[in-house]
């Protein structure tokens, strides 16, 4: 028997067929997509800057000109919408990619070693594990200064003991397998068989958990940015148009707080579903 056969699972084109059948799958797909295509160009298809003051009327109504209506200043919505996308969805996924390699690693390293580097790496784990993601980049910023960069950081610290306990299980389960047997036994070196073999078996896992990873991110950015300790005016995200859109609201002119805020629901929901789906389907190809 071969090592492929002693690995076993499904084949993943039956997960690709299965992808293409399931409409939700592909709808949060596209969706997800076009937000992430706003993130990269929407600064380019800005009908008007996004700071410029009384480009339409103090809280205007959504019009032709003005799609999403004005702000409390006269700034464009639609404009600051597309702006806002850059930090509120690329943020998330520098934070993700970040926490997810650095818990990759670690979790790798103490399923392969083990004894004291395990114990060792668990005790460092539960110190990060112990302090709120939140917490932490209102620290950060309160040492390093208002502005993304600082939650970025102290959000993908605190995101890594997460992924490295999934992780640590995952790998763990894996080395424990027949054919990891068989390829000791073959003579494949410890290098070979963590990244030809143990790590490409962890990526489904480490994608459904990027997923959720990054609905977390974002709310929790937003939430920075609410506060007033993210982004910084005039530069704007769709947290921090929530926050400034506050008194319209309550003035009667919700637009700038419910279409930032929608977009985030819909961006949360599109990429929850996506790793919801990519769940199933490792489950079924380990069965």
């Amino acid at each position: 028997m071969s090592v492929a056969q002693l690995a076993g699972g499904k084949s993943p084109k039956t997960a690709v067929r299965a992808a293409k059948k399931d409409w939700l799958f592909r709808t949060s797909l596209i969706v997800f997509g076009v937000f992430a295509l706003l993130a990269l160009f929407g600064a380019f298809l800005t009908p008007y800057d996004p700071r410029e003051l009384y480009a339409g009327d103090i809280n205007g109504v959504g019009s032709l000109n003005h799609p999403m209506g004005t702000d409390d200043v006269g700034r464009d919505i639609f404009s600051r919408v597309l702006i806002g996308a850059q930090a509120s969805v690329i943020a998330p996924i520098v934070i993700v990619v970040l926490s997810t390699v650095l818990g990759a690693g670690i979790a790798v390293v103490a399923a392969w070693f083990g004894g004291i580097v395990s114990a060792v790496v668990d005790r460092i784990i539960d110190v990060i594990f112990a302090i709120p993601g939140l917490v932490l980049a209102v620290l950060a910023v309160a040492m390093f200064g208002k502005g993304l960069a600082a939650p970025i950081i102290a959000l993908s610290i605190a995101y890594v003991p997460v992924v490295a306990r999934l992780t640590r299980t995952a790998a763990a389960r894996e080395l424990g397998k027949p054919y990891m047997a068989a390829l000791r036994i073959q003579g494949v070196g410890s290098l070979a068989i963590c990244f030809r073999h143990l790590t490409p078996a962890l990526v489904p896992m480490l994608a459904a958990q990027m997923t959720v990873g990054f609905g977390y991110a974002m709310l929790d950015l937003a939430a920075i940015s609410f506060l007033g300790l993210g982004q910084q005016p005039p530069n704007a995200d769709w947290g921090s148009m929530i926050a400034t859109g506050q008194d319209a609201l309550i003035a009667g002119a919700p637009e700038q707080s419910v279409y930032p805020a929608a977009l985030i629901v819909l961006t949360v929901l599109s990429v929850s579903t996506i790793g919801a789906r990519i769940t199933t389907w490792a489950e079924e190809r380990e069965s």
